[in-house]
């Protein structure tokens, strides 16, 4: 309770901080906004009515050539920090003679929208100095937006040159805030030709045209006569400014007309985007991807559509209407070639698969080591890469002070010609005195050189004895190799490697790898794990032994003969095991299968086939390759209906098939049994056993009889679910429950006998060993005194008969099915050796005359049936002559 109340009140009190922080930062924005406004009025009167230096006084300040070339210099680089320093350097020299050169480097300097301002108060300064200043600045501003009619020809980068533009215009809407640009007719000049349905030719141009136009209309809103939301005191100081009112409505009219011109094109180019998209899913439904072309104009097309809508977005903000809304088609979906790729190949992308089968195969492919926690960075090589990369950078930018030393050298060259001159003398003396300090430093090179030679000559020993020790240490673990059949054992050779870790060794593992033995495929995916951990930190090993993979199956599919197919499939399930750690590119993979396809016969179908079942359910798990997964494999099975392939070769292609996309079907619905039928059915077929007998059948009287006799029953005739050698315990429990439940007995007899017909009846060849447990189950029940000797010659006499004379005697009974006669020879094996005197040994001999007349009747009999047959007249002692008969007889009769 305590902690609840704590927090409802510690909820009030952050909600009032974060209002009074946003009241401050609001408070904050209104004072630099006020500063802002104070700061150009007062500009603005102060350049209206300048009160410029006279002649005697600009004499008075310093006008040298040299000073005033450093000035000007400096006004190529203006910004804030900068500025202060900058202007009190312009009010100490006179620059009457240098207000052009001023000028353009005012019009060529890169500002940035914090340098505005600086800007704006340093033209100020300079307008307020020289009367020919302003006019000359306009002028040079203006060349920024028509270069054509000054004649200067603006050969630099479009994006460079749009971001010119839109800083140019920034500071040419603050300078007529101010009052240095006093008419708004160049604005018009402007507008006119920034809002020319000409260029709505050109893609770039329009989207340059659009950020520029929302520049100007954010900025200056006084222009199409909207007003600054938030500013009402200072619309006294805009309405001073001068814009007529036809001025006004131009701007507005141009803008609007532009914009419904922008909005029909942006329409257009919406259509013509759907209308690819819809034809690139025809493609990917048909192929299974797209073309580089296909992908490149479909990219560009849409980077143009997304520019020219956050353009046209822009605008309509700007000038308060509503952004238009695109039509949205449910027909057709983005296509891009990446992972926005959706599956839609049968399948939902909520019902995915997962790409492995279970956690072991998931670790094993995705959990790679990490070298760096294990070895030392200077090990992987990577400290010289940092190395190299700093020497680069060094490199690159000592080039690009140089190049800029030679720029700043040749823009001197061109502003103050006359002060090099004069430099030249001082420096050729210069250069001279560093001649001669570097001939004296080169009277002395012999002794360096021995000693740098005799260093070279240790170094070189040193590295021959460590690469002979690491020579022999690399032979034995390459050795140790194929002996890594585990994933820790593959994972701790990788880390040994590291230690040895060369060039020279690096190729000779690659090679190693490579010359994997044709037979040894069980070694493909740990190798493959040792190529996709070393190439975190060394990324020429996987390239290399690729490119060997992929030239070695060009050589083998271009060869097209009938040997080597061990070396094929080697070649094939090592490309699909890197394609699973994703070090072979999909596309590598499927260009195998495609030069597979397109000769699909002989070893060619043994290579497609093998590959899918390496990689194949991978990629069609994938979310980026399923859906061409699932077109190469439609191609597959089109050519094994087309074609007339052997059996071998049909079966290794539907394998492979169903492997990568198994058949679909509904999930597997279990019985749901009560927990008491469980007991039951675990006491049966999972506890019963010769030491457990008298505890299940203690547990088994414990039941509820009423409730459980039926299930009882059912489950005592289900002998054939458990193990056949203990169909006798299940007769000796029917014995122990009859003494205390007489009717259990009888019913399980009923049923037995009734099971037995039923078998006769139907003759399904499913049922055979449900039968045969019966049979051995009935002669048990006789051994346990439940049933009489009657009743088995009944049974026997049932199967020799049944069917026998009637119009379904060859459907019950086939002329070449002999099962009847194991049926019978089973019963006999179980409770026969019991006939053998008295009345029953009567009964016994009387019914072996039938079935020889029955075994007669069948012809030639199995070899299993003959000896089941010998092993039966062994167990009968006395009526194993007459089986003995049937047999010589049986043997004599042709086939």
């Amino acid at each position: 309770m305590e902690n609840s109340q704590s927090e409802n009140l510690a909820d009030p009190k952050q909600d009032d901080e974060a209002r009074q922080s946003k009241q401050e930062d609001e408070g904050a924005r209104i004072e630099e906004y006020k500063r802002l406004m104070d700061q150009k009025t007062t500009l603005r009167r102060s350049n209206q009515n300048p009160e410029r230096p006279d002649a005697n006084y600009l004499r008075t300040l310093d006008s040298s050539i040299k000073r005033n070339t450093t000035v000007i210099k400096k006004l190529k680089t203006i910004n804030d920090e900068q500025k202060d320093g900058l202007m009190d350097e312009l009010k100490s020299v006179n620059l009457s003679k240098f207000v052009s050169e001023a000028v353009s480097y005012i019009c060529e300097a890169k500002l940035r929208s914090a340098d505005i301002q600086a800007a704006v108060q340093v033209c100020s300064l300079l307008h307020r100095r020289y009367k020919d200043f302003s006019p000359c600045l306009i002028q040079g501003l203006l060349k920024v937006f028509f270069p054509g009619k000054s004649g200067d020809d603006m050969d630099v980068d479009k994006n460079s040159r749009a971001m010119k533009k839109r800083s140019t215009l920034k500071l040419l809407i603050e300078l007529y805030f101010v009052g240095i640009v006093e008419d708004a007719s160049i604005f018009v000049n402007i507008i006119k030709d920034l809002t020319s349905l000409e260029h709505l030719k050109d893609r770039e141009a329009t989207q340059t045209n659009l950020s520029l136009l929302s520049t100007f209309v954010r900025q200056g809103r006084l222009f199409i006569g909207l007003q600054s939301h938030g500013h009402e005191p200072y619309d006294e100081f805009f309405k001073d400014l001068n814009v007529t009112a036809d001025q006004k409505k131009f701007f507005k009219k141009a803008l609007n007309s532009y914009y419904d011109a922008v909005s029909e094109l942006l329409q257009s180019e919406h259509a013509s985007l759907h209308l690819m998209e819809a034809e690139n899913a025809k493609v990917l439904s048909a192929k299974g991807e797209l073309s580089d072309e296909n992908t490149a104009s479909y990219e560009k097309l849409r980077k143009s559509f997304d520019q020219l809508l956050r353009g046209v977005s822009s605008l309509a903000e700007a000038i308060d209407l509503q952004p238009p809304v695109m039509p949205d088609d449910g027909n057709t979906t983005r296509v891009t070639t990446g992972t926005d790729v959706t599956p839609s190949s049968g399948k939902e992308s909520s019902v995915l698969e997962p790409i492995w089968d279970d956690d072991d195969t998931k670790t094993f492919y995705e959990s790679l080591p990490d070298l760096r926690a294990f070895v030392p960075a200077v090990l992987l090589g990577e400290a010289e890469q940092k190395l190299n990369e700093q020497h680069a950078k060094g490199r690159e930018q000592s080039n690009e002070s140089s190049a800029e030393q030679e720029t700043e050298a040749h823009d001197n060259a061109q502003t103050s010609s006359a002060t090099e001159d004069q430099l030249e003398g001082k420096t050729d003396d210069v250069a001279k005195d560093n001649e001669d300090k570097d001939k004296d430093k080169g009277k002395d090179p012999e002794k360096e050189k021995t000693k740098d030679k005799d260093l070279d000559r240790k170094t070189e020993k040193e590295k021959e004895k460590v690469r002979a020790s690491d020579g022999g240490s690399l032979d034995n673990l390459l050795q140790r190799l194929p002996g890594c059949v585990s994933r820790d054992l593959i994972d701790q050779l990788t880390v040994e490697f590291c230690y040895l870790n060369s060039k020279a060794s690096r190729k000779k593992l690659v090679r190693a790898v490579f010359s994997v033995p044709r037979t040894s495929l069980e070694l493909l995916p740990y190798y493959s794990r040792l190529v996709a951990t070393l190439s975190l930190c060394m990324k020429d090993v996987p390239s290399m032994l690729l490119s060997m993979l992929e030239e070695e199956f060009n050589f083998l599919i271009n060869k097209k003969d009938q040997i080597n197919i061990e070396t094929k499939i080697k070649n094939i399930r090592f490309i699909g095991e890197l394609c699973k750690f994703k070090i072979a590119p999909a596309a590598l993979v499927f260009s195998c299968l495609k030069a597979c396809l397109d000769d699909f016969s002989h070893h060619n179908i043994d290579v497609a086939c093998n590959l899918l079942e390496t990689c194949g359910r991978f990629l069609y798990r994938s979310p980026e390759t399923t859906i061409r997964m699932a077109n190469m494999l439609e191609i597959l099975m089109r050519l094994k209906n087309v074609k007339n392939l052997d059996p071998r070769h049909s079966t290794l292609v539907e394998n492979a098939y169903y492997l990568c996309k198994p058949p679909e079907r509904s999930a597997r619905v279990s019985k749901v049994r009560p927990p008491l039928y469980q007991y039951i059915r675990k006491l049966l077929f999972s506890d019963l056993d010769k030491s457990s007998v008298e505890h299940v059948l203690r547990q088994l009287r414990k039941l509820p009889w009423a409730e459980c006799q039926q299930y009882l029953v059912k489950c005592f005739l289900k002998v054939h679910k458990g193990k056949y050698s203990q169909v006798h315990l299940i007769a000796l429990l029917t014995a122990g429950l009859s003494r205390y439940h007489d009717d259990f007995a009888v019913a399980v007899v009923d049923e037995v006998l009734e099971e037995i017909r039923v078998g006769l009846e139907l003759n399904d060849y499913a049922m055979q060993q449900r039968r045969l447990a019966h049979m051995r189950f009935l002669g048990e029940l006789y051994s346990y005194k439940h049933i009489d000797s009657s009743v088995v010659f009944e049974t026997l006499y049932l199967i020799i008969l049944f069917g026998h004379g009637t119009q379904e005697q060859d459907v019950l009974d086939p002329p070449e099915d002999c099962f009847r006669i194991r049926l019978i020879i089973t019963l006999l094996q179980t409770c026969g050796h019991y006939f053998t005197r008295g009345s029953s040994k009567r009964k016994l001999d009387k019914f072996l005359l039938h079935f020889q007349r029955y075994i007669i009747m069948k012809g030639p009999l199995p070899l299993d049936i003959e000896f089941d047959i010998q092993v039966t007249s062994k167990l009968l002692e006395l009526a194993g002559s007459q089986l003995d008969f049937v047999l010589k007889i049986t043997s004599k009769l042709p086939c």
